[in-house]
């Protein structure tokens, strides 16, 4: 190996929670280092939240607009594919990462090109794609935040079928006449709402009881009643046991438990996520390879006093802006340990601690209707202890939802500790319900007791008005 090259924090990842990282480290006078093998911006920025939400906007646009009279008349044909793709495109650079690269450039940051592993303690490895060999060292800090990626179950004939993950299903260039989809999560319930909207006859296949399983129940049959009036099949309590593909190019089967076939012309995969942790070194410093690096609630390895894991790889909330809100606070607790100011505050909401993965996580999924929920669910909270009672509404029912769109369905919960008479939780499903998220986790995120938010008034007529319903009926 080459003489190291001297840094005060070297950063394994070069995604939205690296960039973060290399942003509060220079802004503290740090030299950073940031390590990247594909392109500097991300999963998020080319593969999942950017280019998936550039799919929805146009299926979700056209939705509300059909549910508006004087509108809907003008919006019923198909949607312009190849338009959405372009669209698509230009917000995911081309797929080139040169803006990302000079705003990294623009901080103050080195950029190295390869795959980086760790190289023993404070120490990084780097391989660049020409084959040139760098060791980067770490005076303070050394920062994995290298993600997660896909899982493909170890099916029979799946390799052969050549599924797509999440990253072909936000970058393909065509419509598939019959997509079939296996998964219950985020990823299956918004590309079949993306591509049931641009013309594929979509198929999902839960092999739980419904969608969405980490949000109130509500959430996930909501989102299926919708999927379903739009033509699609949704199908729960299912497994698939096998894949078949004809050819090379031709259509592709999955067996189900049971023996019953499905065929369509692509299958997604979205059954999961693991962490890249596999060849990044994890061994030279006493960790295992493939695992989540476990961190506490600064994000810091437990034993590695230098060695930080931030975002998914630690799975404490596989969420892009949960990881940024780490980025943050670990590089708050880095620039407070190298600058020696004292004890760090890791009070619960401190300033270096992550309180929020566990106490306020928001969430938004852009399926039609919008399902969005921060803090914990009716369930959740009953599990912690807490003597919690959830509060229903019918956001419909809202004038607002009314003069937003004709028929507007959806549903609203808070979840209350009426020992402390706080929110701990809230979701919302419903057209446009994802921008009623951020007044929710401000004030589960801010314990705001419930007498207070009788003065935080929603103004008339907009869908926040659920709020005064919702505390309208907490009262009785």
């Amino acid at each position: 190996m080459t003489e190291a090259v001297e840094y005060d924090v070297v950063v394994l990842g070069a995604g939205p929670v690296g960039e973060n990282i290399a942003d509060r480290t220079r802004a503290a006078g740090l030299s950073t280092a940031v390590v990247e093998s594909e392109l500097v911006g991300g999963e998020c920025s080319y593969w999942a939240c950017v280019p998936s939400k550039a799919l929805l906007r146009p299926a979700l646009a056209r939705a509300d607009a059909r549910r508006v009279p004087g509108l809907a008349g003008a919006v019923q044909g198909p949607l312009d594919a190849e338009a959405v793709f372009a669209h698509r495109d230009y917000w995911t650079g081309n797929w080139k990462d040169d803006g990302q690269v000079d705003w990294l450039d623009s901080i103050g940051a080195d950029v190295y090109r390869g795959h980086g592993r760790l190289y023993g303690i404070r120490k990084v490895a780097v391989t660049s794609p020409e084959g040139e060999h760098h060791v980067l060292a770490a005076r303070h800090a050394v920062v994995v935040a290298t993600g997660t990626r896909a899982v493909i179950p170890d099916l029979p004939g799946i390799v052969g079928a050549r599924p797509w993950t999440s990253r072909e299903a936000t970058s393909a260039r065509r419509v598939p006449g019959r997509l079939l989809i296996v998964g219950g999560g985020v990823v299956a319930a918004e590309m079949a709402t993306a591509w049931q909207a641009l013309g594929s006859r979509v198929t999902v296949l839960v092999r739980g009881s419904r969608l969405l399983p980490r949000m109130e129940p509500f959430a996930g049959e909501l989102v299926a009643e919708a999927l379903r009036e739009a033509g699609a099949v949704v199908r729960t309590d299912v497994a698939v046991e096998a894949v078949v593909r004809d050819g090379s190019t031709g259509p592709v089967t999955v067996v189900l438990e049971g023996g019953e076939t499905l065929e369509g012309d692509e299958l997604l995969m979205a059954t999961g996520r693991a962490p890249r942790t596999e060849d990044i070194g994890l061994d030279t410093v006493g960790l295992t390879p493939g695992d989540w690096i476990a961190v506490d609630d600064g994000c810091r390895v437990p034993g590695h006093d230098w060695l930080y894991a931030v975002g998914d790889v630690n799975h404490r909330a596989l969420l892009t802006h949960q990881g940024k809100y780490q980025a943050r606070i670990a590089g708050a607790a880095i620039a407070a340990r190298a600058a020696g100011t004292g004890p760090l505050d890791t009070a619960p909401w401190g300033a270096h601690t992550a309180t929020a993965d566990t106490r306020a996580l928001p969430q938004a999924v852009f399926t039609e209707p919008e399902a969005a929920s921060v803090g914990l669910t009716r369930a959740e909270a009953e599990r912690a202890g807490l003597r919690a009672r959830a509060v229903d509404y019918d956001l419909g029912k809202v004038s607002g939802a009314g003069l937003y769109a004709d028929g507007y369905r959806g549903r609203a919960r808070m979840v209350v500790d009426l020992d402390r008479e706080v929110l701990v939780g809230a979701t919302f499903v419903g057209p446009g319900a994802a921008e009623l998220l951020h007044a929710a986790t401000i004030a589960v995120a801010g314990e705001v007791p419930i007498d207070r938010l009788w003065h935080a008034v929603p103004a008339f007529p907009t869908i926040s008005e659920i709020w005064l319903r919702l505390l309208e009926t907490y009262r009785g």
